[in-house]
C-alpha cells in the first residue's frame, strides 16, 4: 500500500484496483488491511475482489440505481456478476450494532449469502438465510476460505492450516470483542493471559495432530458454543498434562463459551507455528503492552529485529544461550527454531531418521536455553512458551538477573553460571524511572562508580564511590 501527497490531500494506492484513493481512516485502517488478509489469509485471487470501482447494491427493492456503495465484494467469478456475489465487506467506522445493521441492509438487496463488518477494531461475520420469503441473519465464526464451502469451516485437517500473515490485527479484533462482551474478566492483564492459554492450546494442537488429521483447535458453523468450549478445555487439559512442571494445575481457561468460540474462529485457519511474526509476543503488545512499556520500562522488540540479531550472531548447535531479560521469549523462541534448522540440516548430512533429528531438538532446547525476567507473569508464560514450542524446560527463572548470583534461588543457580554462555541476546527494560538501588547489587558493576578524569594520564580512573542509586539498563 503506497502512500503519495499532493498539495492538498494524501492518497494510497488501494491494494486490489492499484487506483488512487483518498488515505482516509476507514481506507487505512479497514479497507486495505481486511482486502490484504482475503488474499494473504483467506486465499482468494485479486481477479475475485472489488474495490474500485465500488461494487453497489439496492438500498431498498424499488432503488433502480443502486444507491449503496460496497467497500469490498468477493465474488464466485472473475466477470463478478450480481449473481455471483459471494461476500459483501462494509468497513464504515461505526459501532458494532450500527455495522450489522448496515451489513444487513447490503445483504437484503443482494444475492451474497455472507457478510462481514471491520472497521480496523472489531469484527463480525454474518450468514444469510432465505426462509418462507423472509430474511434472516446468524452470525458465524468466520468466512470460508477460497474454494471452500460454508459448511467446511471448522473442519480443517492440519494440512489444511496456513500462516497467518498479521496477527496483530486478529488481536486487536479479538481485544475489543473480548473487552466488550467477555462475562466475568474485563482487564487486560486478565484477558491477555486467558488469550495466551489459548494460543498454547493452538500451538499444542498444530504440533501433536497428525497431517491428515482434523484439528481439535476449530469451531464449526452451526456447532453449538459450549461444545467448542469442551473441547477447548479438554485441549488445555492435555497440554497442562504434558507440561505440568511449568503449568499449574490452577490455571484454566475461565473465558464464556462465546467468547472461546469468537477467538478459535478468529484464530483456527491459522499455523500459528509457522507464523512470521511471534504470536505471544504480539498478543503482550495488543493487551497489555502500553501499561508494560510504563513503569516496568518492559519493551517487546519487534521480529524482524530480532530475527536480524539472532542471524548476525548465527549460533550453532552446540552454543549456550541466554536472555537475561527475556520477557516474553521472543529472542529465546527465535533463537530456538534458528538452531533447530541446523539441527536438521546435521541430521540430513548424516542419514539420521526423523526420531533422531527431533530427539536431538529437544536436547538443544532442554540443556542450550536459558532464560531469566524478574516479572513472575513473564517468565512463567516464557517458560510455557518454550516448553509448548519445543519442550525447553526448566530452563527459564523468575529472578532479578542483577542480584548477586549468590541470592538466586537455587534451581537458578544449577543452571545458570556465571561465565557459563558464548551468546547473550537481549532487550533488556531501561528508563529514567527504573532505579537499581543497594551498595550490594550496584557494587558487582565498574558502571555503578564514580569516575573521575586525570587530565595527566588522559584516562578515567573508576573511584571507590558508588553512585546511590542506578538506572537499571539489564
Amino acid at each position: 500500500m503506497a502512500k503519495e501527497t499532493d498539495a492538498t490531500n494524501d492518497y494510497i494506492i488501494d491494494y486490489i484496483s492499484k487506483e488512487r484513493v483518498r488515505a482516509t481512516p476507514e481506507e487505512i485502517d479497514a479497507v486495505q488491511v481486511f482486502s490484504k488478509q482475503l488474499v494473504e489469509d483467506y486465499n482468494y485471487p485479486v481477479e475475485l475482489i472489488q474495490t474500485r470501482p465500488q461494487y453497489r447494491v439496492k438500498a431498498r427493492p424499488s432503488d433502480t440505481k443502486k444507491e449503496y456503495p460496497v467497500d469490498i465484494a468477493v465474488f464466485l467469478d472473475e466477470k463478478k456478476t450480481e449473481k455471483d456475489a459471494w461476500i459483501i465487506v462494509e468497513c464504515k467506522k461505526k459501532t458494532r450494532q450500527d455495522g450489522k445493521s448496515q451489513l444487513q441492509d447490503y445483504l437484503r438487496f443482494s444475492k451474497a449469502p455472507l457478510g462481514v463488518w471491520f472497521n480496523g477494531k472489531e469484527k463480525l461475520c454474518l450468514k444469510k438465510i432465505e426462509k418462507g420469503g423472509r430474511i434472516f441473519f446468524d452470525e458465524i465464526p468466520n468466512i470460508p476460505k477460497y474454494k471452500q464451502r460454508l459448511e467446511d469451516i471448522g473442519k480443517f485437517k492440519r494440512k489444511d492450516l496456513d500462516a497467518p500473515h498479521n496477527l496483530k490485527s486478529d488481536f486487536k479484533v479479538i481485544r475489543n470483542f473480548l473487552a466488550g462482551n467477555t462475562v466475568g474478566a474485563t482487564r487486560d492483564e486478565v484477558l491477555a493471559q486467558q488469550l495466551i492459554n489459548l494460543i498454547f492450546c493452538k500451538i499444542f494442537d498444530e504440533r501433536f495432530t497428525k497431517m491428515n488429521d482434523v484439528v481439535k483447535f476449530r469451531v464449526g458453523i452451526d456447532e453449538d458454543p459450549i461444545e467448542v468450549q469442551k473441547r477447548i478445555i479438554d485441549l488445555f487439559k492435555d497440554v497442562k498434562d504434558r507440561y505440568a512442571e511449568v503449568l499449574d494445575s490452577s490455571d484454566e481457561i475461565t473465558l464464556d463459551p462465546q467468547s472461546i468460540y469468537y477467538v478459535v474462529g478468529a484464530l483456527q485457519n491459522y499455523c500459528i507455528t509457522e507464523a512470521k511474526r511471534d504470536a505471544v509476543a504480539d498478543a503482550f503488545e495488543v493487551f497489555i503492552g502500553p501499561a508494560l512499556k510504563g513503569g516496568q520500562g518492559q519493551f517487546f522488540t519487534p521480529r524482524n529485529v530480532v530475527q536480524m540479531m539472532v542471524e548476525i550472531l548465527d549460533p550453532g548447535v552446540e552454543d549456550t544461550i541466554i536472555d537475561p531479560a527475556c520477557g516474553s521469549g521472543g529472542f529465546l523462541v527465535e533463537s530456538l527454531k534458528y538452531v533447530w534448522d541446523k539441527v536438521e540440516g546435521v541430521g540430513k548430512e548424516y542419514g539420521w531418521s526423523s526420531g533422531e533429528v527431533e530427539k536431538e531438538k529437544q536436547k538443544v532446547a532442554q540443556n542450550n536455553f536459558r532464560g531469566i525476567d524478574k516479572d513472575y507473569f513473564l517468565s512463567k508464560v516464557t517458560k510455557a512458551y518454550m516448553a509448548v514450542i519445543g519442550d525447553g524446560t526448566g530452563g527459564i527463572f523468575c529472578e532479578d538477573s542483577l542480584e548477586k548470583p549468590g541470592n538466586w534461588q537455587g534451581k537458578t543457580r544449577s543452571k545458570i553460571a556465571m561465565a557459563g554462555f558464548n551468546v547473550l541476546l537481549t532487550n533488556p527494560p531501561f528508563g529514567s524511572k527504573i532505579p537499581v538501588t543497594g551498595e550490594s547489587k550496584l557494587g558487582q558493576f565498574d558502571l555503578a562508580y564514580k569516575w573521575k578524569y586525570d587530565k595527566k594520564k588522559h584516562t578515567w580512573i573508576k573511584t571507590d564511590k558508588i553512585n546511590n542509586e542506578g538506572r537499571r539498563v539489564g
